[in-house]
């Protein structure tokens, strides 16, 4: 009588390195981004040593990103926004202020502020109007090819919900992964632990891409 076969392990997706080719405009970017995170934490009146403590992140590689000497990923991004008590969006576009209100409700297309993940192959604009108070955010995400927030999956406060506009993306949530393609939609809460991808060798991948931050504010 002939054993069963052994059960073969669940396949894991990694994602492949992206080639870093930067241009005088990417690392000016960093510097931007690690100002605009300098700032709403001088708002906050958190410490570096506070931050470093909530984030798990070392103090120097914090001081690295707030003087644009280090190109955080996303999942940085996402957790320092969280300790900050804002979402992904409020690090876009200009200094936030103490209050953080707008009452902007267009954004035109030459004015869309952008933040450009460019060591990771992912760049996000932002199309609703920037402000650290704002609980719904609407982006239009550019994955260029081989590009991805990492190997390791990452959680934030809120919801999130695309779709796939042009290209391909795989969407890792929990233990499940997905190949979206044009057409395809998606929503999951952020809690869950989640990950995305584009595995074409050619071709960018271009998400709509909404995320509302429950906890904010």
């Amino acid at each position: 009588m002939r054993k069963p076969a052994a059960a073969r392990p669940a396949r894991t997706v990694k994602a492949r390195k992206v080639p870093v080719k930067a241009n005088p405009a990417e690392p000016a970017m960093d510097v931007a981004v690690g100002r605009r995170i300098r700032d709403l934490r001088r708002i906050r009146q958190f410490s570096l040593e506070t931050v470093a403590a909530r984030t798990d992140l070392s103090i120097g590689f914090l001081s690295q990103i707030e003087r644009g000497l280090s190109s955080p990923s996303l999942r940085v991004l996402a957790t320092l926004a969280d300790v900050l008590g804002v979402g992904i969006a409020a690090l876009f576009g200009a200094s936030p202020s103490a209050d953080g209100v707008s009452d902007q409700v267009v954004t035109r297309r030459p004015q869309r502020p952008e933040l450009k993940l460019w060591r990771t192959g992912v760049s996000k604009q932002l199309l609703s109007p920037a402000s650290s108070d704002n609980r719904l955010n609407l982006f239009l995400v550019h994955l260029e090819p081989g590009g991805s927030t990492g190997d390791e999956l990452y959680t934030h406060d809120g919801e999130e919900a695309g779709l796939v506009l042009e290209g391909e993306m795989m969407l890792t949530v929990d233990s499940e992964t997905w190949s979206l393609k044009t057409g395809d939609s998606f929503r999951f809460a952020s809690r869950r632990p989640h990950r995305f991808s584009n595995p074409a060798n050619d071709a960018k991948a271009v998400v709509l891409w909404v995320n509302c931050v429950t906890g904010a504010g």
